[in-house]
């Protein structure tokens, strides 16, 4: 009886039995999370039928990013989690491009459309089609896999790769921060999606300082939310006047 109870109170007082369920769910936000804040801008694109708000350089710049982490992976494998995120946020990005395409396209008046086998840089990421943005993607994870490949053994390229990848990663905001400063104006871009942008940048940074993950990471998560904080700035300094949706 004595054991029994002894064995009992061990398992309950023991906190090391709960860090397997605390440590899967903090991968699960890790993999699943960054999807979140881009759900309110989605909805919003949806309701407006207008993507004038939105940069889809912030795309760009997260489709770049994971691509280049993904191979990065190859070289130095990190953890697992931060793999799988790659591939959910590229899979997002995409999703995020056709719903763009299919808006501009309903709402196009000029005849004039521009392509990605048109090789010209004046309409770089100003496509007609989202079958260009696709072929793009290829076309790049093509490239970065020949040439990771080709220097997979060299660590200096290794490390120069996660940097890249990870100083890409935070250049997140910078496209929506350059248009919200080009349009002196807020409308059209959801601020629950920069809350939730800067929430998520707060945990992930957390998790890869407790986690050890490589440096990169970690600057990377810092650079994101001092950008994100600029881009709230702006909300304060345009959005009163201007920003009418709060969502």
């Amino acid at each position: 009886m004595n054991i029994e109870m002894e064995m009992k109170m061990n398992s309950e007082g023991d906190p090391t039995t709960s860090w397997p369920l605390l440590s899967w769910l903090a991968s699960c936000i890790m993999v699943f999370g960054g999807v979140v804040p881009y759900v309110p801008q989605y909805q919003e694109i949806l309701r407006t039928s207008n993507t004038e708000g939105f940069s889809t350089r912030v795309c760009l710049v997260l489709l770049v990013a994971n691509i280049l982490r993904i191979f990065f992976w190859f070289g130095k494998q990190f953890e697992s989690p931060l793999l799988f995120q790659s591939m959910v946020m590229i899979l997002t990005m995409l999703a995020m491009l056709h719903l763009c395409c299919s808006v501009q396209t309903a709402n196009r008046v000029s005849a004039k459309q521009h392509y990605f086998t048109d090789l010209d840089l004046r309409y770089f990421w100003s496509w007609a089609r989202f079958e260009d943005y696709l072929l793009f993607c290829f076309s790049f994870t093509v490239l970065s896999a020949l040439i990771t490949f080709l220097f997979l053994d060299s660590v200096l390229f290794m490390e120069g790769l996660g940097s890249l990848a990870v100083l890409t990663e935070a250049m997140l905001g910078l496209p929506q921060l350059l248009q919200n400063f080009q349009n002196k104006s807020t409308r059209g871009m959801s601020i629950k999606m920069v809350l939730l942008w800067t929430g998520g940048d707060l945990f992930k940074t957390t998790y890869f300082l407790v986690n050890e993950a490589p440096s990169q990471f970690c600057l990377c998560g810092i650079t994101q939310i001092c950008i994100d904080i600029a881009i709230l700035l702006q909300v304060s300094v345009y959005g009163q006047e201007t920003h009418t949706k709060y969502g």
